[in-house]
């Protein structure tokens, strides 16, 4: 597994998040279309910014952090391996097929769509041990 892969793991083994503040991320990474939080950045804001993911602006704006980014980015990740697993031709973006492709999580099918490799498995088969674990 690659070290930005790994180094990712790591930081959500002991950074697990919930699905609210899974979508709180998600709404501060769309940006708002007003200068109000909304009620779900509001209840997850304290410890999103503890976790450093989130950073608050001068302004009192909400914005991610690198730390954030990546959270979400390896969330994607995760749900595109399960996606093409459950169904090879399922849509996956085009920066998480190339990142999983580059890491030999991902294997490009010549009729379209993708096959998840032997590592992208294992790589699956312990993120659902440690889920368990947690």
């Amino acid at each position: 597994m690659g070290a930005k892969m790994a180094h990712m793991k790591a930081a959500m083994k002991n950074e697990k998040l919930t699905t609210d503040e899974y979508d709180a991320l998600g709404h501060i990474e769309r940006g708002a279309s007003h200068d109000r939080v909304n009620a779900c950045v509001g209840r997850n804001a304290k410890r999103l910014s503890g976790l450093k993911m989130i950073q608050y602006a001068k302004d009192g704006r909400v914005a991610l952090t690198d730390k954030g980014r990546q959270v979400l980015f390896l969330r994607r990740c995760i749900s595109g391996l399960r996606a093409v697993l459950a169904d090879p031709a399922a849509p996956v973006d085009a920066d998480v097929a190339t990142f999983l492709s580059k890491k030999s999580h991902l294997a490009p099918r010549a009729a379209g769509g993708f096959d998840v490799t032997d590592k992208g498995r294992e790589s699956l088969a312990d993120i659902d041990a440690l889920n368990k674990l947690a």
